[in-house]
């Protein structure tokens, strides 16, 4: 099973939605949603970028969980990409902090 079929089961049923509400509220047609979301939690397609967007928007996760082999990493971005800019202000700077170096990447303010 790859990371995104991986996640994708683990998010959508932790979300407590059927594999067919999940497409229907990504914008899938209605009589491919359920089918769709099945092929995609068994790898067996993947969905475009567009789709990927539109499924993480349905879900409330940022597109890049999807990928993040790491656990403790695909829920840091789950908690970052629910902050507002303030919380993530603050949590970048301790990172920041933390790393005790200048941002490697320009963050733009």
């Amino acid at each position: 099973m790859s990371v995104f079929s991986k996640r994708l089961k683990e998010a959508r049923t932790a979300s407590g939605l059927s594999q067919e509400r999940l497409g229907i509220e990504s914008g899938i047609d209605p009589a491919s949603a359920s089918a769709r979301m099945n092929q995609y939690e068994n790898n067996k397609h993947t969905p475009n970028s567009l789709t990927i967007i539109q499924i993480a928007a349905a879900l409330n996760l940022p597109p890049a969980y999807f990928y993040s082999a790491n656990d403790e990493e695909a829920r840091m971005l789950v908690l970052f990409y629910r902050l507002d800019s303030s919380g993530k202000k603050q949590i970048l700077t301790l990172a920041v902090e933390l790393h005790g170096l200048i941002a490697i990447v320009p963050i733009k303010r």
